[in-house]
């Protein structure tokens, strides 16, 4: 794992590189051999000079195991508890061996990895635009417990260090981990580095850390009093409102850790990191976020659901056919990956006004991304692309027209359409290449929403799918793929959601108790606030649509009790939402001020009584029993599409890990998840039946997997 060598000034050079793996990362057999190694530099400490401790790898360390993190059950305590304090042991040594001990950072230091960079006297990056360096356990549902926390409190102070790197959990780039002070040097070139970390070994033999100076006072001032106490005070207090009393374990431990270090000795500080850390790991929320933000979003962006056709394909030159407010986000990111882009409208003072709100929302600075950036106004000009995105007016007749439009002058490229409803196949067979037409839905803002839901009809070609899938790469971006039906699977599921909001209203229950019944189960907007935002008179329009094609098809659409409020919004008091100026919430210059104080006369003198827990599960069991369904009716092609395609896209509560990983970490798995789904049937009506799919899981034993 380590390899050793000493020059002739005495400076050991040790190379970690595990043999075993493409990376660098904390499991047992690192640690095991991190002990070894810190043994020998203490037992030869008087004929060595100094230590520079970097790797083999292309990244410094990847972190800890999450893989062992994301098993770990409460049967796991102990043994958990004894690594920590192992590792915290061993870096402790380290940074105690009485020499100049220098990180040299080849690249990626996250997590416990850059816990042990930490634990250095000196930490040397190797410039690298794509390295990035933090501590973000927190998004992964623990905090650093090897001493990170400890390290970074003295480091950079409590509120700096709460506020700006353990809260967020950021990732830094090498600029901002310099600028910041978790970095004290970046140089260019390993040759470079070594011989600055010589250097500086020289000039700092008798190196101690600043804590294990006497009299040490934490940067910015005592934390029990005056503006450090208040500082905290005030972090939390934010903290506390934003998650709006979500689940949040790692993000108030946190908090807690910060305090403490603050607050406590060095040791005793550690000694709480650990307890924390272990009641993080054994928990279900932190096993739910590592599947869902580390491994299942991994596997998309590697390719998972990508048809096996060899090389990537990504796009160079794109044209996007419609210049609002998604078209303009559409070209943005395109624009900022490299890629050229041929905006066009339907004149020429729509696309500029496109072009504007491009420079606008990328900003000063960016003039020269603005250089891949063409207007054209004649269908001719639409040449040499490799994608065609319309993004015009969500009516199939109007985005068909404007495919077909540039078709004769695109042969070649992927012709996409970014609808979040209208059916692919149908939008495809009215071109005259269905099977290059395929589904690009977007969400907005499109420079801040990460997935893309790529919809594939009946009649596309794998290699179609295989090149928007590249292109979704290309523009850093999370691709799911879903197969077409009305809906698809993200604005079928989320409409769920919605309703289930207006349901509650329609009974009775306060509006205000509905809105934080959802913001306490962890959704980051209520269902009442997104009726808004997107139009009740278009939510009620996707629905008549919606309605209209099953009839087509020779069935009904199966009514819900959220439909008589939305009809009565609109028809007996003709509040349309935000863009209207009125909604269930009352605005004032476009904001929001408050929700309508005439809800009540409109449906009632909403005194029932809510039960908090109940009106979340109707939410929550509401959009996972339509993911079911989804899956059954292979609308959804993979259980981690769903999983990924409900967090990033509709806003399913993050410590769930998706709405297949709610199911199967209800209480007694998905066999419990059932017994509920029937009584919330019985109370609520049939729209929480079973899925047969859901009860062959059951009865099979299984998991959604």
């Amino acid at each position: 794992m380590f390899t050793w060598d000493r020059d002739e000034a005495g400076v050991v050079v040790v190379t970690f590189d595990d043999p075993d793996s493409t990376v660098n990362i904390f499991n047992a057999r690192f640690t095991a051999a991190l002990r070894i190694m810190t043994e020998r530099l203490q037992a030869e400490a008087e004929n060595i000079t100094g230590v520079v401790i970097t790797s083999g790898k292309s990244s410094f360390s990847a972190g800890e195991d999450l893989g062992l993190i994301r098993e770990a059950t409460g049967a796991d305590r102990d043994p958990l508890r004894q690594s920590v304090l192992e590792a915290q042991h061993i870096l402790r040594q380290l940074e105690c061996l009485g020499i100049p001990v220098v990180a040299l950072l080849n690249g990626t230091a996250l997590g416990s990895g850059f816990e042990l960079a930490l634990a250095c006297h000196h930490r040397i990056a190797i410039s690298n635009s794509e390295a990035r360096f933090g501590l973000p356990q927190v998004s992964f549902g623990i905090i650093p417990g090897a001493g990170g926390t400890t390290r970074v409190v003295r480091m950079l102070g409590p509120v700096s260090a709460l506020e700006n790197v353990l809260l967020p959990g950021r990732e830094f780039n090498e600029t901002e981990a310099l600028e910041l002070g978790l970095l004290d040097a970046v140089v260019t070139g390993r040759e470079t580095a070594l011989s600055q970390a010589r250097e500086w070994i020289a000039a700092n033999r008798d190196v101690t850390q600043p804590w294990d100076h006497p009299g040490f006072q934490l940067p910015g001032g005592d934390p029990t009093v005056g503006s450090v106490a208040a500082a905290l005070r005030s972090i939390g207090a934010r903290h506390l409102r934003s998650s709006r009393g979500s689940r949040d374990a790692a993000g108030m431990a946190v908090i807690a850790c910060v305090v403490d270090a603050a607050n406590m000795d060095l040791a005793s500080s550690l000694r709480a990191d650990a307890e924390y850390y272990v009641s993080l790991a054994c928990n279900q929320e932190s096993t739910n976020l590592i599947k869902s933000r580390f491994f299942d979003i991994r596997a998309l962006r590697r390719g998972a659901s990508r048809p096996n056709l060899g090389p990537t394909t990504p796009a160079s030159r794109i044209a996007v056919l419609g210049s609002g407010m998604m078209g303009a986000g559409i070209a943005l990111v395109s624009l900022k990956a490299g890629i050229e882009v041929l905006l066009k409208d339907i004149d020429r003072q729509r696309a500029e006004e496109g072009r504007a709100s491009i420079a606008r929302r990328l900003g000063a600075g960016h003039e020269q991304v603005l250089e891949g950036l063409h207007i054209v106004t004649n269908d001719e000009e639409v040449s040499e692309v490799d994608l065609v995105v319309e993004a015009v007016f969500e009516n199939p007749d109007v985005k068909i027209a404007a495919i077909n439009a540039v078709e004769p002058y695109t042969k070649g490229a992927v012709l996409a359409s970014n609808t979040s409803t209208l059916p692919i196949t149908r939008l495809g067979r009215g071109t005259a290449r269905p099977e290059d037409f395929i589904g690009l839905h977007f969400f907005s803002p499109v420079e801040k929403m990460e997935l893309v839901e790529i919809v594939v009809g009946a009649d596309t070609s794998d290699e179609t799918l295989a090149r928007a899938f590249d292109f979704c790469q290309s523009i850093d971006k999370t691709p799911i793929v879903v197969n077409d039906a009305r809906g698809f699977f993200t604005s079928r599921v989320i409409t769920q959601f919605m309703n289930e909001s207006l349901a509650l209203i329609g009974e009775g229950t306060a509006a205000a108790s509905v809105e934080q019944a959802a913001l306490q189960a962890g959704y980051p907007t209520g269902g009442l606030a997104l009726f808004d935002e997107i139009s009740l008179e278009l939510m009620r329009n996707i629905r008549e649509e919606s309605a209209s094609g099953l009839r087509a098809e020779g069935r009904d659409r199966q009514s819900h009790p959220g439909d008589a409020v939305l009809d009565r919004m609109l028809d007996g008091f003709g509040r349309k939402g935000r863009r209207g100026g009125a909604g269930f919430y009352e605005y004032q210059d476009d904001r929001r001020v408050g929700l309508w104080t005439g809800l009540a006369e409109a449906f009632g003198p909403m005194t029932i009584p809510v039960d908090l827990t109940e009106a979340q599960e109707r939410m929550l069991f509401a959009e996972a029993l339509e993911a079911v369904r989804c899956l059954e009716e292979g609308v959804l092609r993979t259980v981690i599409d769903g999983n990924v395609g409900s967090l990033l896209g509709i806003g399913f509560p993050r410590w769930t890990g998706g709405v297949f990983q709610y199911i199967n970490q209800y209480a007694d798995g998905p066999a419990g998840f059932l017994r509920r789904a029937n009584q919330l049937a019985v109370r609520h009506g049939s729209r929480f039946s079973s899925p047969k799919l859901l009860l062959d899981v059951v009865s099979q034993g299984r998991i959604f997997e």
